[in-house]
């Protein structure tokens, strides 16, 4: 039934019309779902914390490539009795002369449902957009672009997200929505808008006959309302403690993907973007380096001491 549900949800991402949209992208999206579902917090009844670097299309011009950081954490909680789950994600993108940096925080409602936990997430935050005049095209001549401001402009707006997060032990399915508020900034002409995005992903682990090995298969769509782009991914992992394999993202890339698990509680992970789009030929790849850390929170019950009435 799992694997069912899991493949109609497959069929239904790829009827969308697939294109790239604003927000920036992730080949290891599996370890940054809480920057764009705050459902998503608290999942693991861990604390999380994960850090993953981006450096897109290397060697496409001298500067103003994409650089993409983000930080997330999360955890598990009770309060008043209530099972909750919150985190913090720390965003940053720099391409040409735009910088923008998003800081949010997720709170999220832990619901039993079935065999599983659905995550209802809310989150806001701040997005500093900053632009700098100074930064010029390789051809630009020395003309300056009426669009950009001749001298360094930042601007902080009031952010907003919705999310839900489903999972058992095998399977998880998110729905999500950013920049709900679509906040407004005015830098120069006219007043460009965050576009509202929507994330619709989903995973699930099957075992194989090997018991070493298990099979991770997830699915990530995200969309502007104009244009959408879909990302497959398919990891073979060995032991719960090394994964690799291959990514595909529509219209832009062919990824591979690897990682290992060193002490029972750190994770790497490393990607290469082998670009498909009509800029191949002037790159060398993207590349995606991860670093995670998780900590199970429970503990044990200390065994009680009782005495004997038969020697008081």
């Amino acid at each position: 039934m799992k694997i069912r549900l899991f493949l109609v949800t497959i069929l239904l991402m790829v009827s969308v019309f697939l294109k790239a949209q604003q927000d920036p992208q992730f080949s290891q999206f599996m370890f940054t779902q809480l920057s764009i579902n705050p459902g998503f917090a608290g999942s693991d009844d861990k604390i999380n914390v994960f850090a993953l670097t981006r450096q897109q299309w290397v060697g496409f011009m001298d500067k103003g490539t994409p650089q993409i950081s983000v930080f997330n954490a999360d955890a598990a909680f009770t309060l008043f009795k209530l099972p909750l789950g919150a985190g913090i994600s720390i965003k940053n993108d720099i391409i040409g002369f735009n910088n923008d940096t998003e800081i949010n925080i997720s709170l999220a409602y832990k619901v039993n449902i079935g065999s599983g936990v659905l995550g209802i997430g809310i989150k806001g935050g701040i997005v500093n957009t900053d632009i700098s005049g100074e930064w010029k095209y390789p051809d630009a001549d020395g003309q300056d672009d009426p669009a950009i401001p001749k001298n360094q402009k930042g601007m902080a707006m009031v952010d907003l997200g919705f999310g839900l997060f489903y999972k058992t032990n095998d399977l998880y399915l998110g729905i999500a929505s950013t920049h709900l508020n679509e906040a407004e900034f005015d830098l120069q002409q006219g007043k460009p808008a965050l576009q509202r995005h929507y994330y619709v992903n989903a995973g699930y682990n099957m075992a194989l006959s090997n018991p070493l090995l298990e099979f991770k298969p997830s699915v990530l769509v995200q969309s502007d309302g104009t244009y959408s782009q879909l990302s497959i991914n398919a990891l073979l992992e060995y032991n719960k403690k090394i994964w690799g394999g291959v990514s595909w993202r529509t219209d832009n890339a062919i990824i591979g993907v690897l990682g290992i698990e060193l002490f029972n509680w750190v994770k790497i992970g490393y990607s290469y973007d082998f670009v498909t789009s009509d800029i191949m030929g002037y790159n060398s790849g993207s590349h995606e380096i991860m670093m995670g850390f998780s900590f199970d929170v429970k503990k044990e019950k200390t065994p009680e001491k009782y005495k004997s009435i038969r020697f008081l």
